[in-house]
């Protein structure tokens, strides 16, 4: 077998496969990123934030009372879970029956949107940090700070930002 090329524009079988491996470890590397909590472009956000697109949801029609805009209704929170209002980046929770907490729905890993929350947690599909429904504490990392705390409060059947 021989490595010569035998024609315009036609490379050896030894040169496609190094291409091919140079390429996929690019991706790789890239998909790692830096690891490092505080990767800000000095603006507050991420130079990049890539990762999995934010659930949808919308703020709701303003509470009672003409206030605020309600973020959700209590009846669409579940005891011991959430629901992420992507458009607000807030997370509203309920970690016990009639308490409702809210945080920020951006990771502070590398500043993903949060994309579920089950289990008593708030998880981030990026790299699958995992913060607690009742504070937004680590429960599993990458991710090394905690979620920070918005304040709610219940106005009638709705809950909004304080």
């Amino acid at each position: 077998m021989s490595d010569e090329l035998t024609g315009p524009g036609t490379q050896t079988r030894r040169a496609l496969l190094a291409g091919a491996g140079a390429v996929g470890v690019s991706v790789v590397l890239a998909a790692c990123g830096t690891g490092d909590d505080d990767a800000l472009d000095g603006t507050g956000s991420s130079p990049s934030a890539g990762g999995a697109p934010a659930p949808t949801g919308s703020a709701s029609a303003p509470a009672e009372g003409g206030g605020a805009a309600a973020l959700a209704k209590k009846s669409e929170v579940p005891v011991g879970g959430g629901k992420i209002i992507a458009d607000q980046q807030v997370v509203v929770t309920q970690p016990t029956e009639g308490e409702f907490k809210a945080f920020s729905s951006i990771c502070t890993h590398q500043q993903c949107p949060v994309t579920g929350v089950d289990g008593g947690t708030i998880n981030c599909s990026c790299h699958f940090s995992k913060f607690s429904v009742a504070d937004g504490s680590v429960k599993g990392g990458p991710a090394t700070k905690p979620l920070a705390e918005k304040k709610v409060k219940v106005d009638g059947d709705n809950i909004v930002l304080a």
